[in-house]
């Protein structure tokens, strides 16, 4: 096999067959390990690539060709440049000869169809390359050639295909932008001639395949091609009365183009499109008649036929979206509901990815007609729209009366095929065993969400129309005639989507008949699986209405209650359901719980503590710890402070006997805290008051003081029988008993930390609580062995530091010792071992940076440059948030050092410019870094201002203190370039240095100029996609979006999902 490697010697190909056979066949680990060293070394030797020709030749093997052609490839891409013009000239007619060569015949062409897709595939990077500079006559040439012979035509076809989808729709990240607007304009300039060509092929070819590969090709084009060739040629007739009728073959990829032409959003051409629509449902109508049952069909067609429908789907809705005007004119008015029968039958397709493209367009239609009439809560309405609101009177819209009766048909389909939202456990298996749900449908849910907009805004367009049907289907589940569980649960959801899409008397008189029937059909049903899935939709809904049990007290109360039922029931996810949906009604109504209703004597929260140790009796401790937050968001609702006091010393009475007790026996017998149940207990106890105070906030002040002593007591005496357990077993911290105490030490931490994140008063916090603290977790963590050691110490102190700022800031130094040494020696070896440590660690060096900066002056210089190293670990690190974490602490760190004063700012540079800059340049060009540009090149621009403006007031070289530091930089920056990319040459380096002073004021331009330097190294060129270089673009687009769809959300009625709405909105 090293044979291989010397490249004086002709090349033995049938060896290296036979090394490649070898890769893909052996079972021997260490022979393939072997070859498969000698086949990398032989692909990234600088001169393989003048073996391709041999190899291609000679060569009996097609993973043999495929290597060779790899190596071509990228030569191509990545040395193109630096190669003499003879070579490139040579390597460009050899592809281009050997792509001649086996396409010119039927048989050649179907023999080497592998090989063949893989040389088009390195003839167009050599087009994009050559092309129009080097390679004028390509498009006449290829035009040319391909009029000659219809096999050499139909790749011909597949070459255009291709570079057309290289240049118009992957080019962005993969060439500079000079390079891609260029390629643009040759196209544009010379598409007449490809036109020409697929215009004769379709007018005069017999040949199936060529056809087919044509459309395809014409495909490709629509979407970037001047409209003239479109609308001004013979185009739309071809594909509507030559090619759309033809089933086999041809319908398919006809029917793609029309909806590609259909989905064009184009003005003053209403006449074209008139045009196409009525020409396209003339011939639909002759094979596929509007009486057909399309789902049926779907369900018993092939594959062909099952994508016929999709495609038909994306036409219609492709051209509803964009085009519905044109159809909405009188004379047009019996096509546009022909096609919506059409799209409503569709929408009975039971197939997922169909349906979702009906509801796409459902949606926007319910949308655009609520929206020219829009529904407004009742406290902006007039006394005289309120009997109206929701009633449907939006009908006497023409437009509405226009669509009224298809939409009845898409309630109709979208209640029958409602899935499950995530606030529902209960779930019917493959078996039609009713069980507790496992693992969440995640694409359920986002369906869902969408279904329910939609539904939402059908209902403000007709809600009796939606309430008649919901209300039918519900009679049929009461009487039987149409009962399963599959009907009932998907009519429940819907019901539960619809909240706040009606008027409050509406949805009154409509909520009430819905939960009566609920309620008696639960209790008519018998079996455990009935009443199970029962419970389980009237708590959903119940959950989906508060502000209909905000407005009736004595129906929440009976909800209440009977939510209280279901907590005793045996049937897996009911108790977890019913104590979710107490949660939820607490924190929507938790203010009726604390104020004495009509005809009660007491607030209701008063009779639930009461009853508490009956109404937990059968539950699980996490199910308890819910039913404590629930009431904990009851009496934090109270208005007194003093009363709240009270109840919350009712509500942890349980839970303080029993913490007292323990505390009792603790103090007489230290050992008496490693017995298993005394363990188990404590754990309860915390996690019960962190539940409490994450509903409570800083209104848990008189419990946390309590037992915040005690508590921290019980954390030192946990920390040393966990010491005395790894000593004397060995068995390090993964045994039952260690593990056991280390969660009373994790629940501890995250009590303070919530404690102190929802603390609203600083001075108290840093005067009571904060000694203690630091005394018994510090020197703890410290001393620990590192897996022992709980990385909550860390965020406890990151929610200290956010939350005091400068009044923690003499404390730092005391943080830093014991933390920061043995913290980065744990997580500095790898970057794979102690992943939370690792975040929450840089996460606590970012906010010490932002709220404590003069606390660094307080380090030694060694300990400084600790800080700065584990800065430079952190955006090295391969896991994203790490890295951009890291990235973030510089930027914010060269922003405090540039506010400080001259003296150490310029100690700083001296000591840190150089390195950070080779360090960030390091992660911007390594691939694996990609997503962090925005962020890196934001810390670039500043060094370079900082540089160029003067503001790095001290010399930068060493060597010779009087050269300028911009030139410097420059000189310094070339040289690490070169050296780490030999496919650059010297000058575009420097154009690239000297760009980077240019634009350092200019965010845009800076960012541009570093993106078009980064494709053209080789490690930015790889197959993968540089999408992650956009990734800032994309994520202020997503944030635009996300704010307008959040002030749209807001704009409608019902739309915000009932746990979001404000109490303003629930009234």
């Amino acid at each position: 096999m090293e044979r291989l490697l010397n490249f004086n010697e002709p090349l033995d190909v049938s060896l290296l067959d036979r090394v490649v056979t070898t890769m893909y066949t052996t079972t021997n680990t260490q022979e393939r390990t072997a070859v498969n060293a000698v086949l990398t070394q032989f692909q990234e030797h600088p001169d393989a690539w003048q073996k391709v020709d041999t190899i291609l030749e000679y060569s009996q093997l097609p993973q043999t060709k495929y290597i060779a052609l790899q190596i071509l490839e990228s030569v191509i891409r990545y040395r193109w440049g630096i190669l003499p013009r003879e070579q490139c000239e040579g390597i460009k007619n050899y592809i281009v000869t050997t792509v001649i060569k086996l396409s010119s015949n039927e048989q050649s062409l179907q023999s080497n169809k592998d090989i063949l897709g893989k040389l088009n595939m390195v003839l167009v990077q050599i087009i994009k390359k050559e092309w129009p500079k080097h390679w004028e006559q390509f498009i006449p040439e290829i035009v040319g050639s391909s009029k000659s012979n219809e096999a050499l035509c139909e790749n011909n076809m597949a070459i255009l295909r291709l570079m057309s989808e290289e240049v118009f729709d992957f080019s962005s990240g993969q060439m500079t932008a000079k390079k891609i607007n260029e390629l643009k304009q040759s196209f544009y300039k010379e598409f007449m001639l490809i036109y020409q060509l697929c215009e004769f092929v379709l007018d005069n070819s017999q040949r199936r395949s060529l056809l087919v590969v044509t459309l395809e090709t014409l495909l490709g084009f629509l979407n970037w091609i001047p409209l003239g060739y479109i609308f001004e040629t013979k185009l739309i007739e071809t594909l509507t009365f030559k090619f759309l009728p033809v089933k086999e073959n041809f319908r398919n990829v006809a029917l793609n183009c029309l909806s590609e032409i259909a989905s064009l959003q184009v003005e003053n051409l209403d006449h074209h499109f008139e045009k196409l629509y009525g020409q396209v449902m003339s011939q639909l109508r002759t094979f596929l008649p509007p009486e057909t049952n399309i789902a049926a069909a779907y369900e018993n067609g092939q594959d062909e036929d099952q994508s016929f429908i999709r495609i038909l789907s994306l036409f219609f809705t492709g051209f509803f979206r964009n085009h519905l005007p044109i159809l909405e004119r009188p004379q047009n008015q019996q096509l546009l509901l022909e096609g919506h029968h059409y799209l409503a039958n569709i929408s009975l397709v039971d197939e997922d990815e169909i349906f979702k493209i009906c509801l796409e367009y459902w949606n926007k239609l319910a949308s655009d007609l609520y929206h020219e009439a829009p529904a407004v809560y009742e406290s902006q309405q007039s006394v005289l729209m309120l009997g109206n609101y929701g009633a449907g009177v939006g009908l006497s819209s023409p437009r509405r009366q226009l669509y009224a009766k298809i939409l009845s048909r898409v309630r109709q389909a979208l209640i029958r095929r409602m899935p499950k939202p995530e606030e529902v456990l209960i779930v019917e298996d493959e078996n039609g065993e009713i069980v507790r749900e496992t693992m969440p449908d995640s694409d359920a849910i986002t369906l869902y969400k969408s279904m329910r907009e939609t539904l939402i805004f059908l209902t403000h367009l007709d809600c009796e129309d939606t309430q008649t049907i919901m209300l039918e289907k519900l009679a049929a589940q009461v009487d039987g005639s149409q009962w399963s569980f599959y009907n009932l649960n998907t009519l429940c959801w819907a019901i539960g989507a619809i909240s706040g899409a009606q008027s409050e008397e509406y949805e009154k008189r409509f909520l009430v008949t819905v939960i009566k029937d609920l309620l008696g059909l639960v209790e008519m049903k018998r079996g455990k699986d009935n009443k199970a899935v029962i419970a389980s939709n009237i708590m959903y809904i119940v959950g989906q209405y508060p502000r209909f049990l905000r407005a009736h007290w004595r129906f929440l109360k009976t909800v209440v209650n009977k939510l209280f039922e279901f907590m005793h029931e045996s049937h897996p996810g009911v108790k977890d359901m019913a104590c979710e949906t107490f949660l939820t009604i607490s924190q929507k109504c938790n203010r009726k719980f604390v104020v004495v209703q009509l005809s009660e004597t007491v607030p209701y929260v008063e009779e639930i503590l009461q009853m508490l140790s009956t109404i937990i009796s059968d539950l699980e401790p996490a199910q308890i710890h819910v039913f404590y937050e629930a009431v904990g968001c009851m009496i934090t609702a109270h208005p007194e402070a003093q009363v709240r006091d009270v109840l919350l010393a009712k509500l942890m009475e349980m839970p303080n006997q029993t913490w007292v007790e323990i505390m009792a026996q603790a103090a007489r017998n230290p050992q008496f805290l490693a017995q298993p149940e005394v363990i188990r207990n404590i754990a309860n106890i915390l996690k019960t008051n962190v539940k409490c105070c994450t509903s409570m906030g800083f209104n848990f002040l008189s419990q946390m003081g309590r037992i915040y002593l005690d508590m921290l007591n019980v954390y030192k005496a946990y920390s040393e029988m966990i010491s005395s357990a790894i000593a004397s077993s060995g068995h390090g911290v993964h045994t039952s008993v260690v593990r056991s105490m280390r969660t009373i030490k994790k629940e501890s931490l995250k009590l303070i930390e919530i404690f102190i994140e929802k603390a609203e008063n600083v001075q108290l916090i840093a005067q009571n609580f904060m000694t203690p603290l630091l005394e018994a977790v510090l020197r703890d963590y410290k001393t620990n062995i590192a897996d022992a050691r709980d990385p909550e110490v860390l965020s406890v102190m990151t929610a200290i530091v956010n939350k005091l700022q400068g009044t923690i800031t003499k404390d730092v130094p005391r943080i830093f010792e014991h933390v920061f040494e043995c913290t980065l020696e744990m997580i500095t070896k790898n970057f794979t071992d102690y992943p939370e440590h690792r975040l929450h660690f840089f996460t606590l060096i970012r906010a010490i940076n932002q709220h404590c900066f003069q606390a660094f002056f307080m380090l030694s210089g060694q300990q400084f440059k600790l800080v700065i190293d584990s800065i430079v670990w952190a955006f090295k690190h391969t896991e994203r948030q790490i890295s951009e974490t890291g990235l973030n602490i510089l930027i914010e760190l060269l922003k405090n050092i540039q506010d400080t004063g001259p003296e150490v700012a310029a100690g700083f540079y001296k000591n840190y410019f150089v390195p950070l800059l080779q360090d960030v340049f390091f992660v911007l060009t390594d691939t694996f870094h990609k997503s962090g540009f925005k962020l890196q090149a934001t810390i670039l621009m500043t060094m370079f201002e900082a540089v160029e403006s003067g503001k790095v007031n001290v010399a930068l070289n060493d060597a010779d203190p009087n050269v300028n530091n911009s030139q410097f930089v420059r000189d310094y920056l070339a040289a690490l370039l070169l050296g780490a990319f030999p496919n650059l040459s010297p000058a575009t380096v420097g154009n690239f240095a000297m760009g980077l002073f240019s634009y350092s004021k200019n965010p845009d331009a800076f960012k541009l100029h570093l993106r078009d330097f980064l494709v053209q190294l080789k490690e930015f060129g790889s197959e993968e996609s540089n999408e992650e270089l956009f990734l800032e673009e994309r994520e202020l687009a997503l944030q635009k979006a996300s704010e307008a769809e959040r002030a749209r959300i807001l704009s409608v009625p019902g739309l915000l999902p009932p746990s979001q709405r404000t109490d303003d909105m629930l009234g």
